[in-house]
């Protein structure tokens, strides 16, 4: 059974061939690129992906536009900071070889680098992701642009094998980027007509660092778990914060 890769990229010329070498095995990468103004194109051309150039409109939306041009109907769906381990690809191997009978789409855990040390604990690890399915039963469905995820029409397994996930080039631009994701999710909550409350300003981004950093062993991963805690309760702060002044007639 045939595999086409799908990644969406911007400005992603130092990790885009990484991410393409882990896909050696696929019959065909698709790359749908949102004008990247480095080099991004040109690696992934070189390394044989077919790339298309499209402006960005929302992640989801992005993702669905690139299993659309793939050629073949079993996509495995990355981004260019995500490589697929041995492990991992054995198993996708393994589950090919059987025509992929077992299910409609696989899903897998998600192992995150953060700064110098692979997270195994909290709300960081096993993250498990639905990435290969098989488009005629499933995709990228949903009006939120946000934190997408794809879903499909029929059992769902999970392989063995991690997927190895680079999300942070520094502190600065993980902040940036929990910042951009906060205000979106805000924006869509406020839409659907969603509101925050004074509980939750005060008691949701305490819950967040808890239940990572206590309930579910982020301390275990040291210092290194207790700033991605940290982080990750922020940004709920961001986000009901938004929500709650988007709801006021305030401006962000």
């Amino acid at each position: 059974m045939p595999i086409s890769a799908c990644i969406i990229t911007f400005n992603e010329a130092d990790r885009i061939g990484d991410c393409l070498a882990s896909l050696a095995f696929c019959d065909e990468i698709v790359v749908v690129d949102s004008h990247s103004t480095d080099a991004t194109r040109a690696i992934a051309e070189s390394l044989g992906a077919r790339v298309i150039a499209r402006p960005f409109d929302g992640f989801r939306s992005q993702k669905q536009f690139a299993i659309e041009q793939a050629t073949h109907d079993w996509v495995l769906c990355l981004d260019a900071d995500e490589r697929v381990s041995a492990e991992l690809r054995a198993a996708i191997e393994a589950e090919r070889a059987g025509g992929f009978t077992t299910a409609a789409g696989y899903r897998f855990a998600r192992l995150s680098e953060y700064f110098g040390k692979f997270l195994r604990h909290g709300n960081a690890y096993p993250d498990r992701v639905l990435r290969l399915f098989d488009r005629r039963r499933g995709g990228w469905r949903g009006t939120r642009e946000v934190h997408e995820a794809a879903s499909v029409e029929g059992e769902v397994r999970t392989i063995r094998g991690d997927l190895i996930h680079y999300p942070y080039r520094s502190l600065e631009q993980q902040l940036a980027k929990t910042q951009r994701y906060a205000r979106m999710m805000a924006e869509h909550d406020f839409a659907r007509g969603k509101r925050a409350t004074l509980g939750k300003l005060v008691f949701a981004p305490s819950w967040r660092f808890w239940r990572g950093y206590v309930l579910r062993g982020g301390f275990l991963d040291g210092w290194h778990g207790l700033v991605y805690a940290y982080v990750r309760a922020n940004y709920v702060r961001q986000k009901t914060v938004m929500l709650w002044l988007l709801q006021n007639g305030r401006p962000l």
